[in-house]
C-alpha cells in the first residue's frame, strides 16, 4: 500500500470517531488539484454519519456566476457505486488532508455510470449566506381569482421554476484538471446540475399530491411520501457536519419539507445543501433534524426517504451557493385551524402551521384546504361549501370570512377565497404584514345550492321622495322552488329626477362598477386592503343599490357620488391624479340580503318621483 493510500486510508477511520462539534480548517479553492484525494461525510442510514472517499478530478470555473466555481470529483464507499450521487447527499462536507473543501451539491446528468458529483467551496457557500436583510415585496406569489386547477398549476410552475441549466454554454466554462470518461471539461460543466433535493409529503393526497409533486419536481426537487413527525424544541439542539438536515414547511396534520445534509457548523451558524433552496435570499423557515429511513436505488434517481424531526434552529439564508442558519430559536409559523361540517357525520377538526413566507404562505395555505376538503369531500358532482371565519392582520384587525361556493369543483373558489387575500397583503408594496392565524369552519353539503334572480317589482313605479317602497325579488333555486324576498327602499327626501333600482349578484354589480369608474379601483395601504377584504361581494347574497343622475367621482379608490358642480370643477381641473376618475351615476341608497344559496342574476326598474 503507498504512503498516499495509507494516510486516505487512516483519514477514513479516523473521520467515523470525529467529535461532533470540532470545527475542521478549510482548504481554499486555490490549494486544490486534481489528483488529490479526501473523504465525505453523510447519513445513509438512520442517524449515523459514514465516511465515503472522494477523488478530485479538477476544478470548473465561473460555473454558477461570475467567480462562481465548483470542484469536481468521483465519490467512492458506501452504497454509491450502485447508487450513483443520491439525492439528499446536498451538502454533505468533503475533507483533504483534515481541511474542509467543500459540500457535495452537483450531479452529473442522468443515468450515469460513475457517481461523478460537483464539490461548491466552503468559502463560497459562507460568503453568499452572510447578508442579512428583509426581503422586498414582490408579486410572484399573486393569485389570480377566480382561481382554477389549471391557472393554479400554471401559477405554481411560474413560482418554482428555476433556471437551468446553470452554464448556458459549455464554453463558458473553464476547466482545469483530468478528462472524465471521454468528456471534456467543458462539457462535463454544462451538464452538471443541482442534486435533487428530496422532498417530503405527508398527508396530502389525490390532485393535491400530484399537483405538488409535478410544481416541485420541475424545480430540482424528488419529491417522496412520507410521514414527518410533528417538529418540536430539539432536546438537545445540536447538529454536526455530515448530519442529515430538514427544511420545514408546513406542519401538523399535513406536513411538508425537504431533506439534505448539514456541511460544516461554526459556533451556532450551520452551513448545508451546497446549492439553493430556492434561491429566495431572506428566509424564516425552521430548520430541523432529520431521520434517513432508507436509500432508493435508482437508475434514474437515487433517493434518501427521510422523514423531519424536532426544530433546532432557523434557516435564514437561501442563496445561490448555500442554504444557512443558526441553532436555536425555531421561527413562527402562521397557524391554521380548520373545522369540517358535513351531513353525514361528526364535525372534524384540523389544525396544522405553514412558514411565514411572502411566496409560500398562501400557496400553501391555499393547497393545505384543497387538500383537506378533498380528502374528506367528494371531487366529482356538485357540492356545496359555506366558509366562515377570520384572519388576524396585525395591526389591522382581522378579516372576516363569509361565503358560499358550489358547483363541481367548490373547493377550489373556498380556498382561494382564503387565500387570496393572504397573497395581496404579503406582497404589498405599502408595509410588511403579519398574519397571526387563521380560524375557519366549512360546511359541507353535497347537493348544488344554486339560485337565479328571475324578477324584481315594485307595486308601483311612481314613488315619493321620503317614502319607503317594498321591493320583491323572486328568487328559484336548484329545485325549481321559488322564494321571495322583501326589501324596504328608502327613498331620499332630495332626490329628483328619475331613480335606478339595480338588483344583482356580487360579480355583476362588481362589473358594473367597473364600466361606471372606467378603471380598475386600486387599494392605497394596508387599512384600505383589509377594509375591501371584509366588504368583498359574497355569492350568497343580493345587492340593491338605489341610482340617481348625478356626477361623482372616485378619489383613492373611495367613490363619492353626488357631489356639488363646484367641487366637479376643483377635481376636473386635476386630471393629472391617478387616483381620480369621474361618476357618471350616484349611489343613493344601498342594501344587501343574505340567501341560502350562491346566487346569480341581475335586474333593474325605473322608479319615477311623483307628489
Amino acid at each position: 500500500m503507498s504512503v498516499r493510500r495509507a494516510l486516505v486510508a487512516l483519514l477514513l477511520a479516523s473521520t467515523a470517531v470525529w467529535p461532533a462539534r470540532a470545527v475542521a480548517p478549510v482548504m481554499p479553492i486555490q490549494e486544490i488539484t486534481a489528483g488529490m484525494e479526501g473523504v465525505g461525510r453523510t447519513v445513509f442510514d438512520g442517524n449515523r454519519i459514514e465516511p465515503f472517499k472522494v477523488h478530485i478530478l479538477g476544478v470548473l470555473r465561473n460555473i454558477i456566476g461570475p467567480s462562481r466555481n465548483l470542484i469536481l470529483a468521483r465519490l467512492e464507499g458506501g452504497p454509491l457505486a450502485t447508487t450513483g450521487v443520491i439525492a439528499g447527499m446536498s451538502g454533505s462536507p468533503v475533507y483533504v488532508d483534515g481541511r474542509l473543501i467543500g459540500a457535495v451539491s452537483y450531479s452529473l446528468g442522468q443515468f450515469q455510470r460513475e457517481p461523478i458529483a460537483g464539490i461548491t467551496p466552503f468559502d463560497e457557500m459562507v460568503d453568499a449566506t452572510t447578508a442579512q436583510a428583509h426581503r422586498p415585496a414582490t408579486a410572484s406569489a399573486r393569485l389570480d381569482l377566480p382561481v382554477t386547477t389549471a391557472s393554479l398549476a400554471a401559477t405554481l410552475q411560474h413560482v418554482f421554476a428555476r433556471t437551468s441549466p446553470f452554464a448556458r454554454s459549455e464554453y463558458d466554462v473553464r476547466f482545469s484538471g483530468e478528462p472524465v470518461d471521454g468528456w471534456t471539461g467543458p462539457q462535463v460543466g454544462a451538464m452538471l446540475k443541482p442534486i435533487a433535493t428530496p422532498l417530503v409529503i405527508g398527508g396530502f393526497a389525490g390532485d393535491t399530491a400530484d399537483l405538488l409533486s409535478r410544481s416541485f419536481a420541475a424545480s430540482g426537487f424528488q419529491p417522496v411520501s412520507g410521514v414527518g413527525a410533528t417538529p418540536a424544541p430539539s432536546t438537545d439542539g445540536k447538529l454536526s457536519p455530515g448530519d442529515a438536515i430538514g427544511v420545514g414547511l408546513i406542519d401538523g396534520d399535513l406536513s411538508l419539507g425537504a431533506t439534505g445534509t448539514v456541511t460544516n457548523v461554526v459556533g451556532d451558524r450551520v452551513y448545508a445543501f451546497g446549492h439553493p433552496f430556492y434561491n429566495l435570499g431572506p428566509t424564516t423557515f425552521p430548520m430541523t433534524k432529520a431521520l434517513v429511513h432508507v436509500v432508493l436505488p435508482s437508475l434514474l434517481a437515487s433517493t434518501k426517504i427521510a422523514s423531519l424531526g424536532d426544530v433546532v434552529g432557523t434557516i435564514d439564508q437561501d442563496r445561490a451557493t448555500a442554504i444557512a442558519g443558526s441553532l436555536g430559536a425555531a421561527p413562527s409559523m402562521l397557524p391554521i385551524h380548520m373545522a369540517l361540517e358535513t351531513e353525514r357525520g361528526p364535525r372534524r377538526e384540523f389544525t396544522f402551521r405553514v412558514v411565514r413566507d411572502q411566496l409560500f404562505t398562501p400557496l400553501l395555505t391555499y393547497l393545505g384546504l384543497v387538500d383537506t376538503l378533498k380528502s374528506y369531500e367528494r371531487e366529482f358532482g356538485a357540492s356545496s361549501f359555506t366558509v366562515k371565519g377570520k384572519a388576524l392582520v396585525a395591526q389591522h384587525g382581522e378579516i372576516a370570512f363569509e361565503d358560499m361556493f358550489t358547483g363541481d369543483s367548490p373547493s377550489v373558489g373556498a380556498a382561494a377565497y382564503v387565500a387570496g387575500p393572504l397573497a395581496f397583503l404579503l406582497t404589498n408594496d405599502y408595509e410588511p404584514v403579519e398574519i397571526n392565524g387563521l380560524d375557519l369552519t366549512i360546511v359541507s353539503s353535497e347537493s348544488p345550492r344554486t339560485a337565479e334572480l328571475e324578477r324584481v317589482w315594485v307595486d308601483t313605479t311612481v314613488v315619493r321622495p321620503g317614502a319607503t317602497v317594498p321591493v320583491k325579488l323572486l328568487v328559484r333555486n336548484y329545485r325549481g322552488d321559488e322564494v321571495t324576498h322583501t326589501v324596504q327602499v328608502a327613498i331620499p327626501v332630495n332626490a329628483t329626477g328619475d331613480l335606478t333600482l339595480l338588483v344583482a349578484d356580487g360579480t355583476r354589480l362588481t362589473q358594473w362598477e367597473q364600466r361606471e369608474t372606467r378603471q380598475p379601483m386600486q387599494a392605497r395601504g394596508v387599512a384600505q386592503m383589509v377594509k375591501a377584504f371584509n366588504k368583498a361581494r359574497k355569492n350568497n347574497r343580493l345587492y340593491i343599490r338605489l341610482l340617481a343622475d348625478d356626477a361623482g367621482a372616485v378619489v383613492d379608490g373611495e367613490p363619492l357620488g353626488a357631489l356639488p358642480a363646484s367641487i366637479l370643477a376643483v377635481l376636473d381641473g386635476d386630471r393629472s391624479s391617478s387616483g381620480l376618475s369621474s361618476l357618471r351615476t350616484a349611489t343613493v341608497g344601498e342594501w344587501d340580503i343574505p340567501v341560502d344559496y350562491a346566487v346569480s342574476g341581475a335586474r333593474t326598474l325605473t322608479l319615477s318621483l311623483g307628489n
